[in-house]
């Protein structure tokens, strides 16, 4: 009997902010949860946190209930740089060769008074990740990654980030965990790769949990998604974060979920304003204080009392309903970050000329023309050279041979990895060093890339996505009229990604953008440039 993953009230803080509070979590096994929500709200943390791969900065509070062998693939695959392919197969393969050596040496125990319940615990781990046929899996999926060739004795540092996500993959193919955990999977895998995944995503019968950018695999794995950031009545009006489907049908779903908070937020005010007038209500709106007309100030007096006594009555009432509604009220809904700014500044004349460029093994590329205003897409499998080619384009890289001319006035790249020059500088103050010396660049605080309460936060302590935020933040900062962008919509939320495509759209200036993104490349109308790698 597979056993579920069990999360109650878990809170996780530093010494300078809370990332979780109160999170509950139940992932059955069969189940297949999606963890959504803006960078910063918590996903990498939770992972970690159920993984128990938190930093010793980190307090956690709660409870976890998991399967005894949860497996936590982080964005950064769990390999020692010097390990070698081989190295790694074997570790990976040694506890099922073990478990399978186990059964065989308890069977000889059985009908012993100890043998019996020993050999049944052995049979039961080793069926439940088909020990036997482990080898022949570990084969199998190196062949469908595209590992098989690789030289067995090549150390993990020689390997691009799409092979070690793949070698990581290879990994817990072979081992089919009972708990899997996964922090943004689909970074650097190209179609084939992520078409392996999903299928064998689809198929494994334990917990699976994965905090993911890519809206397609969202679409196509998950049977829920959990929403760490879905506002003050949740995603179904009454606080839950849970939703049974995908991120098509959840992306109305959550729309309609800040419509109903904001709405909800308007009427409340208007109510604590009504209550709050009660509770000022004079006695003219009771007895419009007119005086006796006979002249019997006995009953005038008698009917003041009685005027006094309600509108003490009134108020006392309007007084109570006010404290429950201001307790009950929901917290304003923050403002939206969106993202509004241009990509690029208008451009002119040919921007791009490049004519058989070569990087030694790692490009080839006969031509490359891109005119003022034109937006080219990159596309290819792994290591078929488009991070190479952007960086020929920035100037970051130097080509052994060919000619490379570049027309744009202004150029910058988002590479997948912006360097961390001083990871304890705030973000703002890195972002206003890396503008310094630009004519009238844009505050920080207007691009909407990064919320303002996290620009006092040092650049270290960011998540990966906002550190990516920031990065592009710095690109679009010096109005280029050229911007090379490297899988940008890797690790950002997803609200972001939709309002990159949108803004893509509208650039003015050039860009070439590389990208997986299969969500993006569907709805791509411009040109697209698929590479096919180094060739001899």
């Amino acid at each position: 009997m597979l056993a579920p993953l069990v999360v109650t009230g878990l809170s996780v803080t530093y010494p300078d902010r809370t990332v979780l509070s109160g999170v509950d979590l139940l992932a059955q096994p069969g189940r297949r949860i999606g963890l959504v929500g803006e960078n910063g709200a918590g996903k990498s943390t939770l992972l970690r946190a159920v993984g128990g791969r938190l930093p010793s900065r980190a307090r956690m509070t709660g409870t976890v209930s998991a399967p005894d062998d949860l497996v936590l693939l982080g964005q950064e695959p769990p390999f020692r740089d010097t390990a070698t392919l081989r190295q790694v197969l074997a570790m990976t393969l040694a506890p099922l060769r073990t478990a399978v050596a186990d059964v065989e040496r308890l069977a000889a125990q059985v009908g012993t008074a100890d043998g019996d319940a020993a050999y049944a615990r052995a049979l039961e781990d080793a069926l439940a990740h088909d020990a036997w046929h482990a080898d022949r899996r570990a084969a199998l999926a190196a062949s469908r990654l595209g590992l098989e060739d690789l030289d067995p004795d090549r150390a993990v540092a020689t390997l691009s980030g799409g092979q070690r996500t793949r070698l990581a993959l290879a990994t817990i193919m072979t081992t089919r965990p009972t708990c899997l955990l996964l922090d943004e999977p689909t970074n650097h895998l190209d179609d084939d790769a992520v078409d392996v995944l999903t299928g064998f995503l689809r198929e494994l019968p334990g917990v699976v949990v994965l905090a993911s950018h890519d809206r397609v695999l969202l679409d196509d794995v998950c049977t829920d998604l959990v929403d760490l950031d879905a506002g003050e009545l949740g995603t179904d009006g009454s606080g839950g974060r849970r939703f049974g489907g995908g991120w098509s049908a959840y992306e109305a779903a959550r729309a309609d979920a800040r419509r109903r908070w904001e709405e909800t937020y308007a009427a409340q005010q208007d109510e604590l304003a009504r209550l709050r007038d009660a509770t000022r209500i004079g006695t003219g709106a009771i007895a419009h204080g007119r005086g006796p007309t006979d002249g019997d100030k006995f009953i005038h007096a008698f009917k003041g009392a009685r005027v006094e006594q309600t509108l003490a009555r009134r108020t006392r009432d309007a007084q109570r309903r006010l404290e429950v509604a201001e307790r009950e009220q929901v917290r304003k809904p923050p403002a939206p970050l969106t993202f509004r700014a241009d990509l690029t500044s208008p451009a002119t004349g040919p921007l791009v000329r490049a004519r058989d460029v070569e990087v030694d093994g790692r490009l080839r590329l006969d031509r490359l023309d891109l005119a003022a205003g034109e937006h080219l897409l990159l596309t290819g499998p792994n290591g078929s050279g488009k991070s190479t080619l952007l960086g020929v384009l920035s100037g970051r890289l130097t080509p052994t041979a060919g000619t490379v001319d570049v027309g744009a006035r202004t150029v910058r790249e988002l590479t997948q990895d912006p360097d961390v020059a001083d990871p304890g500088r705030s973000a703002l103050a890195t972002y206003d060093r890396a503008v310094r010396g630009l004519v009238d660049p844009p505050a920080l605080r207007d691009l909407g890339l990064l919320h303002p309460r996290d620009h006092r936060t040092p650049v270290g302590s960011l998540s990966v996505g906002q550190r990516r935020r920031l990065g592009l933040a710095v690109a679009i900062a010096a109005a280029p009229d050229l911007l090379l962008l490297d899988e940008p919509t890797n690790h950002v939320s997803l609200s972001l990604a939709g309002e990159l495509e949108e803004a893509l759209a509208t650039a003015p200036g050039g860009v070439v953008l590389a990208s997986h993104d299969r969500w993006l490349r569907r709805r791509w109308e411009g040109p697209v440039l698929r590479l096919a790698g180094w060739t001899r």
